[in-house]
């Protein structure tokens, strides 16, 4: 079930004729909205690197030729744009979640609810998946991650066990690193725990925020006058990036506040639509409980001459 879709769409199209980006095509509930919102001569691109959610929405909207699909990272946005000769896009969207079947499949190797591979990759062909780190890095450097990407106050404690464990026994599966977990852990705190550990891993591996910093920039560039982002995010450390990066391109200068003139070539890009974010309604998050953390942030392309 896509979350928000009707504050998306309120947000996102505002020409029912234009050319339109999915970041995160996943099983195609976004761009199925998106295209149900458009004309027959409008166009939608959408991209995903989860080989198993391309093939399954190649499939599905094989039969609607305003979509094009791509297995790429959304970071490549402006390569996608220039193969498909489109100079500015209407809209530009992405829901930034890993899939409910993500989660709930347990070959993905995304949730800690069952035993599977620990990998965490979205992209297969990465050399590196989560097991890998557990079994080969630093404890220091494991510490690091599970504070940085998981905001997880015991990282060092976790990280500890993690090493000790890898000594007796090599962690290759979810169980194993659930069961290291569990050790240290109070029960009232195990799920928080398990959750901000996975999320640190799987940001780490996949370089999530870096990869979300470079396509928010190439996704301003390539904004139409008038054309809207909207992001959707489901923690604080994306929610940041999108809020930061939408705050510095409403600025027209960055010079320093005791410059008398501007020397800048600062530009103000965006007009930001939600001075705070937008959150599901709660008959939403009753029937589905994983949009509860969603935020939806928006703005929309300008220009406005230095003065």
């Amino acid at each position: 079930m896509p979350v928000m879709l009707e504050q998306t769409l309120d947000y996102l199209v505002t020409n029912k004729s234009g050319i339109y980006f999915d970041a995160t095509l996943g099983f195609g509930g976004h761009s199925e909205g998106i295209l149900n919102s458009l004309n027959d001569d409008a166009k939608l691109i959408s991209t995903d690197v989860d080989l198993d959610a391309f093939k399954f929405s190649r499939e599905k909207f094989h039969d609607d030729k305003r979509i094009k699909l791509y297995n790429y990272n959304f970071s490549q946005i402006d390569i996608i744009a220039k193969i498909e000769s489109v100079k500015n896009f209407s809209g530009v969207f992405a829901d930034l979640g890993v899939s409910s079947f993500q989660l709930d499949n347990p070959a993905s190797g995304f949730t800690y609810r069952e035993d599977a591979k620990l990998d965490l990759r979205m992209d297969k062909s990465k050399a590196i998946n989560a097991a890998d780190i557990l079994n080969t890095f630093p404890e220091e450097e494991i510490a690091d991650i599970i504070y940085r990407y998981g905001e997880e106050k015991n990282s060092r404690k976790i990280a500890r066990k993690i090493c000790e464990g890898r000594n007796i026994k090599k962690i290759e599966s979810t169980t194993d690193l659930v069961k290291i977990i569990d050790e240290i852990t109070a029960p009232n705190y195990r799920i928080k725990t398990l959750s901000r550990v996975f999320q640190a891993l799987r940001i780490y591996i996949n370089d999530e925020l870096e990869v979300l910093k470079l396509f928010l920039e190439k996704s301003v560039d390539l904004l139409q006058l008038g054309g809207r982002i909207v992001i959707l995010s489901y923690h604080s450390l994306e929610d940041r990036i999108v809020k930061e990066l939408f705050k510095y391109e409403t600025l027209n200068c960055i010079c320093p506040k005791d410059y008398p003139v501007c020397k800048c070539n600062k530009e103000k890009r965006l007009r930001i639509l939600t001075r705070k974010p937008v959150t599901p309604l709660p008959s939403e998050i009753k029937i589905n409980f994983r949009a509860r953390s969603a935020k939806l942030r928006a703005a929309e392309r300008v220009y406005e001459e230095k003065r």
